[in-house]
């Protein structure tokens, strides 16, 4: 198996010139050109001769030769059928990775757990595409699919509102159904200047850990991540008001403002002011109301 070849400015330029790749802003294109951030995500990942990756977005196969290097089998599944040519030439030294066309959200994960990996869980590897972090990650939790971790390339802001906490500004929906399922921290900051086109915005490497068990006790998930949403629709208005004017509750004004009280909190408290666990006591309050 080769070193990496990819990774740096020339090379990538030379691929792209070599096929007359045209970059397609719907997919959200952005190649790393960085060796040093490539090794530091790698690292991050922990990724040893036992792991199989899922790689989402391979692009040229820059990361996925790094990847590659360091794993026992490497699952890349890119939607743009314009770079399968490209990495069947960049990847053609590397004969444990297999490339699936296909869109990610509509791949079945769980069965491309069992079919390239027994079952036992994945590791998640990505650059992902501003556009589309947040229905990757959510997708990957919501599903149930077997995974290690995940450790993905994502806007700088948006991995700020994966571990922020209450009363940050960056702190909502995300940040609490991320802190739900996993346990994350920033790995490293990344610049525009380490990607081609380069973006308007900072970027950053954030590890997900999966946890074994959730964190906080809730007797109804899907009532919880009602509650959390309606909560910071209307980041302004009060808890009340955000739960009372939620099409997907079914509670009286009493019922809600009894809750709120029941939890400890005053009838002008916010969402955003509210902890996980707190926002778990709360769906279990409403939940036995109703039971």
């Amino acid at each position: 198996m080769r070193e990496p070849t990819l990774g740096n400015p020339q090379n990538t330029i030379e691929i792209l010139q070599k096929y007359n790749f045209i970059f397609r802003k719907k997919f959200g294109q952005n190649f790393l050109i960085d060796t040093h951030v490539l090794d530091k995500i790698i690292r991050a990942a922990e990724i040893d001769k036992d792991d199989c990756v899922l790689e989402i977005g391979p692009g040229i196969g820059t990361m996925t030769q790094y990847l590659a290097c360091a794993a026992g089998k490497v699952v890349a599944v890119e939607i743009d059928k314009a770079l399968i040519p490209i990495l069947e030439d960049t990847l053609s030294g590397y004969d444990n990775v297999k490339v699936i066309n296909e869109d990610v959200l509509k791949v079945d994960i769980a069965r491309l757990a069992e079919e390239e990996n027994g079952g036992k869980p994945l590791k998640v590897v990505a650059n992902l595409p501003y556009y589309i972090t947040t229905p990757i990650i959510m997708g990957l939790f919501e599903k149930q699919v077997p995974l290690k971790s995940i450790t993905v390339m994502v806007q700088k802001e948006v991995a700020d509102r994966m571990q922020t906490g209450p009363g940050s500004k960056d702190y909502g929906a995300l940040s609490l159904a991320v802190q739900y399922y996993a346990r994350p921290y920033i790995v490293a900051n990344v610049p525009p200047n380490c990607f081609m086109p380069r973006p308007k915005v900072g970027s950053a490497v954030i590890r997900l850990d999966r946890c074994a068990e959730p964190p906080v006790r809730v007797q109804d998930e899907k009532l919880m991540f009602r509650i959390i949403r309606a909560s910071f629709n209307q980041r302004r208005k009060t808890l009340a008001n955000g739960l009372k004017n939620s099409p997907e509750l079914d509670y009286t004004k009493e019922e809600i403002e009894e809750a709120i009280a029941q939890l400890g909190k005053g009838p002008a408290v916010r969402g955003e002011t509210l902890s996980l666990e707190e926002f778990a006591n709360l769906a279990n309050i409403l939940h036995n109301k109703m039971n």
